[in-house]
């Protein structure tokens, strides 16, 4: 075990020194190192976007764990995901995520094996029946994890859904005929609306109000599939919903907005990638000249949300994709915002193989931190959400993994599949608390500020060795600093403007560290020295003077 207690934090007045990341192309060059390490400048008065949470989802797992399972491991469980409580060495009890998602189902799981989806662990409930009325004891396990976040304080929740309820639909499935159409029929689109906003009403009602709805969720895949609940749908039908669900939701005077779109990958959002009709989503639906704008309706967030799927690997990729989604909500009218909001692993890799087998070390989570980074740093991310909390599967899809003491269940037959509906181990994987680093200190209302490595380090270079992040709490003056050392080698690191406009208030920054042997356990250390161990992430705290 890395004894981090021997790692010491260097901080001398240099000069200025930079590195591009995001928008600091525009940064003085500089020389690459100092006699202690490697050179940083981070410039609080540089503001970029305001954060607007970390989260993940409740999909699928959640119905059964919140409803089945002994009290004491769903409690640990949601502790792990929303706490922000801190153990009695002062490392935190959970990471503390800011958004939960809470999943609206379209009633696959009333119907059984008719239903046609193959796994009743990824069936739904749906609130409404099929003759109007509704029944608001659906949805009980993911209720009981929705009530667990808002007791340990989450600040946003958002339900979303990717299909209509199975009795609105064409062919009466929660998955969709092949036509690359909305799986919903001729005249039922207004009953849609309806049924999502009275859902928002109901909760709003019982005093817990969803911030954000999401109707619509990767309408570029056809959906064909019995996998799982979705269906397509052209822009236009986008369009169409959400226009009415904003006037419905005026209407019954709630304040939930309204995001979109949940771009499959993030190229529809910003350019065409074989699905006409579909893509060009930040144009469409945002400029005001667009037949399916959506930009100037009330309860409509000025943002939108793509998925970071199948853009991660190589690195050139990865970077290349969020420059361009970068560079085009940067042309975008009225300051339109950024949501990355599902990811996990689907891509073929050299770093960590590919979606099967799960992982529960150091090195899928350096490679998500890796993602997370680059959202945030290049395509200005303003949420970051992680696709599903809990995982049965012998899959990285998983915060926390459920099993009975194998590596996790590989298809429907399984017994497992029946036996962990009630009851079986939960694992914390690495990944866990390395998400942790950025949401467990990285708050809502927070804003990235300008922070990175000397100038001629490409981000191409970073990826693979040494990446920043910084973030500031405008009310309190906190300072967040997030490293993430993809190397094997500990690296050590300067500021480099300590007398050039950066002010710290006193001699110790307040450190966790996340790697192979550790999860978010903190450390102080003396503000004069700093080292980020090989293959970790580091988040440091400290605050600044104005």
């Amino acid at each position: 075990m890395r004894d981090i207690s021997k790692l010491y934090f260097f901080l001398i007045a240099i000069g200025i020194f930079f590195v591009s990341c995001g928008k600091d192309a525009d940064l003085e060059p500089g020389d690459e190192s100092s006699d202690w390490g490697e050179l940083i400048y981070i410039d609080p008065s540089v503001e970029y976007q305001e954060i607007d949470g970390f989260g993940a989802s409740d999909a699928w797992r959640c119905q059964f764990v919140g409803e089945n399972w002994p009290d004491n491991k769903k409690e640990a469980i949601a502790d792990l995901l929303f706490s922000k409580e801190l153990k009695e060495d002062g490392s935190p009890k959970g990471i503390g995520l800011s958004m939960w998602r809470f999943y609206l189902g379209a009633g696959s799981a009333e119907q059984g094996a008719a239903s046609g989806i193959t796994s009743d662990w990824r069936r739904a409930e749906c609130f409404l029946n099929e003759d109007g009325t509704y029944n608001w004891n659906k949805h009980q396990g993911q209720q009981w994890f929705l009530n667990a976040a808002k007791s340990r304080g989450v600040e946003h929740f958002l339900a979303f859904s990717i299909s209509a309820p199975v009795f609105y639909t064409q062919n009466g499935l929660a998955y969709a005929p092949a036509d690359g159409a909305m799986n919903i029929e001729a005249g039922r689109m207004g009953d849609y609306a309806d049924y999502l906003v009275n859902v928002m009403a109901h909760f709003d009602e019982q005093g817990f109000p969803f911030d954000y709805l999401s109707p619509v969720n990767e309408t570029q895949w056809d959906w064909t599939g019995n996998g799982q609940e979705g269906t397509p749908a052209t822009n236009a039908e986008v369009a169409n919903l959400v226009r009415q669900i904003s006037a419905k939701l005026t209407q019954a005077g709630l304040n939930t907005q309204i995001i979109v779109s949940e771009a499959a990958e993030l190229d529809f959002l910003y350019g065409s990638a074989g699905k006409p009709g579909r893509e060009n989503q930040i144009d469409d639906f945002f400029s005001v000249n667009s037949a399916n704008s959506i930009a100037n309706l009330p309860n409509v967030l000025n943002c939108i949300s793509g998925h970071s799927y199948f853009t991660t690997y190589p690195n050139q990729t990865l970077i290349s994709k969020r420059q361009q989604l970068g560079a085009k909500l940067a042309t975008a009218p009225g300051g339109l915002g950024f949501w990355q909001s599902e990811f996990s692993i689907l891509e073929n890799t050299s770093d960590i193989g590919g979606g099967w087998n799960r992982d529960l070390s150091i090195n899928t989570a350096l490679y998500v931190a890796r993602v997370i980074h680059f959202d945030l740093t290049l395509a200005n991310a303003r949420s970051w959400q992680w696709w599903t909390a809990l995982s049965q599967y012998d899959y990285k899809d998983g915060l926390i993994y459920l099993d009975n003491g194998n590596n996790g269940i590989t298809g429907p037959d399984q017994p497992d599949a029946e036996t962990l509906k009630y009851d079986g181990n939960y694992r914390e994987s690495k990944l866990l608390w390395a998400l942790g680093n950025f949401s467990r200190f990285v708050r809502p209302g927070m804003v990235r500020v300008r922070a990175g490595l000397s100038v001629p380090k490409s981000e191409d270079f970073q990826a693979e060795h040494l990446m920043l992040s910084a973030y500031k709490d405008a009310q309190t003056n906190e300072l967040i600093m997030v490293f993430l050392n993809y190397s094997s080698s500990d690296q050590k690191v300067t500021i480099g403007n300590l007398d050039n406009g950066l002010k710290l208030n006193g001699n110790t920054l307040e450190c966790y560290v996340t790697s192979e042997n550790e999860s978010l356990r903190r450390f102080e250390m003396d503000v004069n020295q700093m080292t980020i161990p090989g293959r970790s992430v580091v988040t440091a705290k400290c605050t600044i003077q104005n």
